[in-house]
């Protein structure tokens, strides 16, 4: 699989990764047995790049990837971890050395780890992008070797251009997709400019862009776009890119023709993203072998031509960009 650096950490990550916020349980229930093999698969398939966060249930995802890679033998994956949203909502005085230190040090305990390849400040609070307090912390985790390179996961193009203002900012990830293309004005061309690594987090809008839900699709409880699909738990831009559902199944219908022949419109989705200038890798989750399979098949995918481009932008302006607006 084709492989780029991951902005300031130097590290050469695929352009597909594997997200693991499903294998937390917060997406309803998956069996410890099935995670570890959805592990085993992206890894087979060429997957480099795992992204976790000390969230994803309680610990849960960080503990079996570092299962996974202790029991595999594997040392030639990049872990990017996330803290600061165990407590919610975040508060910004919790953004300090000490709470770094403790979280990062539990962070590696379940990974089994000495240092932490990429911890990234997971959607905190907007008044830490400014707190030069904040950067001299994650400094600090770094020269302690607690960790070997830092970045943000952000909810707004605002807070993205903020932290890519910051020198020692390896990368940043974002909601970026068919459906959320607000980044590619300003942010994309920012960081490629700094050096700073673009992770594409929620590329198929929560499932909308798998091109398998209707109007009569029911959640789980305790899968977060039945709970949250309003805002009710965290920012509802993480649930279906922001998007309104019903909203969403029509561009999806309008987006199923542009398709080209022997590609789903998950890996057209995909693909279209890691074909963006700037994008270092995208990160869609899965939840069995046969959904970490067809991800990757994606990067195999022809590059989007400039009609299929077209036709992407017609539905995003005309259908989804007056929805969300500026708001992200």
């Amino acid at each position: 699989m084709e492989q780029r650096t991951l902005g300031r950490t130097g590290r050469d990550v695929s352009v597909i990764g594997l997200g693991t916020w499903q294998l937390g349980a917060d997406w309803g229930n998956v069996a410890k047995d099935a995670a570890l093999a959805v592990l085993s698969a992206a890894y087979d398939s060429g997957v480099r790049f795992f992204d976790t966060a000390d969230g994803y249930g309680d610990g849960r995802s960080e503990q079996l990837i570092g299962k996974y890679l202790r029991t595999a033998g594997v040392s030639d994956v990049v872990v990017a971890t996330k803290m600061g949203r165990r407590v919610m909502p975040p508060r910004a005085e919790l953004f300090n050395l000490d709470q770094f230190r403790a979280w990062t040090d539990r962070s590696r305990e379940n990974l089994g780890v000495d240092t932490l390849d990429l911890v990234q400040l997971h959607c905190p609070p907007t008044s830490v992008y400014g707190d030069d307090a904040v950067y001299d912390a994650l400094d600090t985790l770094v020269a302690e070797k607690r960790i070997a390179a830092y970045g943000f996961s952000v909810e707004t193009r605002a807070e993205a251009l903020a932290a890519i203002a910051r020198p020692n900012v390896a990368s940043i990830q974002i909601v970026f997709n068919m459906l959320r293309q607000g980044a590619l004005a300003e942010v994309l061309p920012a960081a490629a400019a700094a050096g700073v690594g673009i992770i594409a987090r929620v590329p198929l809008a929560s499932g909308l862009l798998a091109g398998k839900y209707d109007e009569n699709t029911q959640f789980a409880a305790n899968d977060h776009r039945n709970f949250n699909r309003h805002g009710e738990a965290f920012d509802v831009g993480e649930t279906f890119a922001g998007v309104d559902f019903d909203l969403g199944l029509e561009a999806v219908k309008r987006l199923a023709p542009v398709v080209p022949e022997g590609a789903t419109l998950a890996q057209f989705a995909l693909r279209w993203i890691i074909d963006q200038p700037g994008v270092s890798t995208v990160i869609p989750g899965a939840r069995n072998v046969s959904q970490v399979q067809g991800n990757v098949a994606a990067a195999q995918l022809a590059a989007i031509t400039a009609d299929q481009a077209a036709a992407i932008e017609a539905v995003y302006q005309e259908l989804i960009a007056p929805q969300i607006g500026d708001r992200w």
